[in-house]
């Protein structure tokens, strides 16, 4: 194989990558071709390990090495809340913040009628299932302020409600350090929507 066409697949399968163009695949490729054989099979390495050794928690679908995620093992969290996200990237930017100590539920995607993703594609029988068998007192439900989001929420909410469940949503508004000349008025309405006493 020539030199041309190895290069062009590798720049084929990087373009792939999600949020990476032409010339960010251009980057990478010629950064790993002046690499050292060694960086770039630790690269190699890597990858490989992560998808045979990284799948997702029989439990609340984020990602896990073993049969339960950390989160799902650690005895230390409330176990009475349950966190409900779109994706396992989720979990990882709501456990940055600190502020949450509860279990998770990763649904696996959103509705959306469009992508032809209904309720039935996603991890929704689990997480009922789980309201059904574990001492769980709120649903918090985290998925992104957007059209798919929010019908993921509502369709949730009205599905756990019935159960004397409480239901709640992130809140969502005006971002720290903001200007509300430059909000958008879907943003600055929820902002007023949800605000709180001081």
């Amino acid at each position: 194989m020539s030199a041309d066409r190895s290069l062009q697949i590798l720049l084929d399968e990087l373009g792939r990558l999600p949020g990476i163009g032409p010339k960010s695949a251009q980057r990478i490729a010629y950064h790993l071709l002046e690499a050292d054989a060694e960086e770039a099979r630790r690269l190699a390495d890597a990858i490989l390990m992560v998808k045979s050794e990284v799948h997702f928690c029989s439990r609340c679908f984020n990602y896990a090495t073993g049969d339960e995620c950390a989160i799902c093992e650690d005895s230390s969290r409330d176990r009475g809340r349950i966190c409900v996200v779109g994706e396992p990237r989720d979990v990882s930017a709501i456990e940055r913040t600190g502020s949450y100590r509860g279990l998770y539920h990763v649904l696996g995607g959103v509705i959306s009628p469009m992508d032809k993703i209904g309720p039935e594609q996603l991890h929704v029988r689990e997480l009922l299932a789980r309201l059904g068998t574990e001492d769980i007192d709120e649903v918090i439900i985290a998925t992104n302020p957007n059209i798919e989001g929010e019908t993921t929420a509502s369709y949730l909410a009205r599905t756990i409600k019935p159960l004397g469940i409480t239901v709640t949503r992130l809140a969502s508004g005006l971002p720290v350090g903001g200007d509300l000349e430059y909000a958008d008025e879907l943003t600055l309405g929820r902002a007023i929507e949800a605000r709180r006493a001081l």
